[in-house]
């Protein structure tokens, strides 16, 4: 059944997370799975000391987005204390949303991020405080290219941060100092769409299976073969755009979290898991740039600082 309600998200306050798979992993043979003897594995992952928001596997106590691990030793787990009123404003019943006007997240929001990297990427002051609203969320950013929508960067929190400054923080982070990726240029702009994922309806499960593909996030936490205790999570829409089941879904979080042993069914039941839903909007550049097109001089890229539409 289903797991117990809690309007806390898991991690100390500041830790980044890593939320998307790469595109279509294949299966390998390194651990067992309950369609054959194959487990999920996700390449890219990254081991060295990490810097800002990445994977935690340094000091600062923070996860990668391909790399969803929290950090041995040195970064221990603590649950958040509640933060009044972070998630409240997307509780629904049965967490759902009843309709669109309801949803937190805007398209507005997306702009945002794009004003920030566009200012970034052509040295203009960053944009001023956008006029949707600050109040804190836990939050991703994700960044993808081309027709297929190639995955070029993905981090956010599980911590709730003030929208404004949470936004323009992980918009950078995910654009520039994704671990799998070399920075976004401004090369890349037309190319680009940007998400932005609210998180809420944060729930302990009550085993490793109970939660649905294409509805829920998830975030485990187990204990790896050296004895030290690691996470990795996935946003809602990953398993469904990978066409995982739950099981690859497990087995492709544990070896992101950076578990090399084989992974057995009795493993499997010692994981603790927490899931999740999202809100979720993705912009294309296209719309962006039809969206602050009064800011462009002759609809040229070179224009005024975009932080003129919020004056």
């Amino acid at each position: 059944r289903m797991g117990k309600r809690r309007c806390v998200p898991p991690l100390e306050p500041k830790l980044a997370a890593g939320c998307c798979g790469v595109k279509k992993p294949k299966l390998s043979g390194s651990g067992t799975h309950s369609h054959g003897n194959q487990a999920t594995t996700v390449p890219g992952s990254s081991s060295g000391p990490l810097q800002n928001h990445q994977h935690t596997d340094g000091n600062n106590a923070r996860e990668n987005v391909s790399d969803l691990t929290l950090g041995p030793g040195n970064s221990p787990i603590t649950r958040m204390n509640p933060t009044s009123g972070a998630l409240s404003p997307l509780t629904r019943p049965n967490g759902t949303a009843n309709s669109t006007k309801n949803l937190v997240v805007t398209a507005e929001m997306c702009c945002y991020c794009f004003d920030v990297l566009y200012c970034h990427l052509y040295g203009f002051p960053q944009p001023r405080l956008p006029r949707f609203t600050n109040d804190p969320y836990p939050l991703f950013v994700t960044w993808k290219t081309g027709r297929d929508k190639r995955l070029r960067g993905c981090i956010g929190t599980f911590s709730a941060m003030n929208l404004h400054s949470g936004l323009r923080e992980y918009t950078l982070t995910s654009a520039l100092k994704d671990s799998r990726f070399p920075p976004l240029t401004r090369e890349e702009l037309p190319k680009l769409f940007c998400s932005v994922s609210l998180l809420t309806n944060f729930e302990d499960a009550s085993d490793y299976l109970d939660w649905e593909v294409g509805i829920h996030g998830i975030r485990i936490e187990f204990i790896n073969e050296k004895g030290v205790k690691r996470t990795a999570t996935y946003l809602p829409e990953v398993a469904k755009e990978q066409d995982w089941d739950q099981i690859q879904t497990i087995d492709s979080l544990l070896r992101k979290g950076g578990f090399k042993a084989p992974i057995t069914n009795d493993f499997r039941k010692t994981i603790k898991l927490t899931r999740y839903r999202s809100e979720k909007v993705t912009i294309s550049y296209a719309e962006y740039m039809a969206s602050r097109q009064h800011c462009f001089q002759n609809g040229t890229l070179h224009a005024p600082p975009l932080y003129n539409h919020y004056s």
